[in-house]
């Protein structure tokens, strides 16, 4: 399993392709949510997934930047 953050001696940083391959991941399961295809609780869950593995980063930004097209 690969490690998706890189950690330098100040901070750590989740990998570009990670926070692309996440981003589809969610907009997909997003979709689905709105379709009627999976239900809240399954959206959720992924979302609230991925914010647990991204907190260990500095990664307020980032959560906020990938979460914003999301209408709750």
């Amino acid at each position: 399993m690969e490690f998706a953050l890189v950690v330098f001696p100040t901070h750590r940083r989740v990998k570009a392709r990670k926070v692309v391959q996440a981003s589809r991941r969610l907009g997909e399961r997003y979709a689905a949510w709105q379709a009627g295809e999976i239900s809240f609780a399954e959206f959720d869950a992924s979302v609230q997934g991925w914010i647990n593995h991204v907190r260990y980063a500095d990664s307020w930004g980032l959560r906020r930047h990938v979460l914003e097209p999301f209408v709750w």
